[in-house]
């Protein structure tokens, strides 16, 4: 007779039970699961990324959260500089306000509110660049890496021309040309702006998916499909491309602060975009129109130069912070 127990007699006569008991299964995930998990192991990326949505959030809701109309003046302050809050001063209408948190201009206009409102030029300069330099960029790498032969060569020749200006000095000239045109004065010179932002930077873009699509055609599950009869759109689009975003989304998360710093110099220039004396648009002030003035009034009124360029400081690690975490998540080698 034998002495086995029940359980262990069920066990032995289905060993895939045993099995089954001792080792557990968990759920597979996908890339982007594991990549959103080693990313919220950064704490800084986290910090980075709390910071951006909530320049966002105040991007859109400026006029909620501007104290005062950024472009018009206070005659009863003017031609004088009223501190910020916490600053005292002997002269009452030189002394700091909450009415007017980080003071105002010699003018009379609110520091706190052109600083709010200057989120917003930032941001779309960013952004919209960004996103005709991947349009442009990705699909020359694209084409240069998959097709190869003379396209490849053409393509990199071409990459290669562009790549030789110098960036700030074609800046300056195409702003300088163009500025008094009526493409030069659309939207107070943001899309003249965006052009310009977008014409020579997508070079190094081209050069990374090149780069990362000479390497994935190799790869044997792009052999496989091509074996199963898959044509090359469809090689590019369905097994390419998405393999090559992980990349892409890091160059992306470097582009935007690259193209804040531009329009910044390009306004403390004065020929960034143009300053809007009327709200006629939603983009009345810049961050770099501002350091422009605060330079001038350093020793009157300082915050008129520190909270424009503290802004930008912030929201350039705020993207350096988030790039380095994603391009941590997306390394195949950091992956769960």
């Amino acid at each position: 007779m034998s002495t086995l127990a029940p359980a262990a007699q069920a066990v032995e006569k289905e060993p895939g039970a045993r099995l089954a008991t001792l080792v557990p299964t968990r759920p597979s995930r996908s890339l982007w699961s594991n990549a959103w998990a080693q990313f919220r192991r950064n704490k800084m990326a986290i910090v980075g990324l709390i910071y951006l949505v909530l320049l966002f959030l105040t991007a859109i809701f400026a006029p909620a959260i501007a104290p005062h109309n950024p472009v018009q003046a206070d005659v009863a302050v003017a031609g004088q500089f009223r501190q910020a809050a916490w600053i005292d001063h002997d002269n009452p209408k030189k002394a700091g306000s909450w009415d007017f948190p980080l003071g105002t201009d010699s003018i009379g206009r609110d520091v706190f509110s052109r600083l709010v409102y200057g989120s917003r030029i930032s941001l779309v300069v960013g952004f919209i660049p960004m996103a005709v330099i991947l349009l442009v960029g990705v699909p020359i790498g694209l084409a240069a890496g998959f097709v190869g032969g003379r396209t490849d060569n053409v393509l990199m020749r071409l990459t290669d021309i562009v790549y030789a200006f110098p960036a700030l000095l074609f800046f300056i000239v195409m702003q300088i040309a163009f500025r008094e045109t009526l493409f030069g004065q659309l939207l107070n010179g943001l899309v003249l702006l965006f052009v310009t932002l977008s014409i020579v930077n997508w070079t190094g873009v081209a050069r990374l998916v090149r780069g990362t699509t000479l390497e994935l055609k190799e790869k044997e599950f792009v052999e496989a499909a091509r074996a199963s009869g898959a044509g090359s759109w469809r090689l590019i689009t369905r097994h390419v491309l998405p393999n090559a975003l992980g990349p892409i989304i890091v160059a992306a998360a470097f582009i935007v602060p690259g193209a804040i710093i531009y329009e910044a110099v390009l306004s403390y220039l004065g020929i960034g975009v143009r300053p809007d004396v009327s709200l006629t648009t939603p983009f009345p002030s810049s961050w770099g129109q501002m350091i422009q003035d605060g330079s001038k009034t350093w020793n009157s009124q300082p915050w008129m130069l520190v909270a424009p360029a503290m802004a930008i400081a912030l929201v350039t690690l705020a993207f350096t912070f988030v790039g380095d975490g994603l391009r941590d998540a997306l390394d195949p080698r950091e992956q769960l």
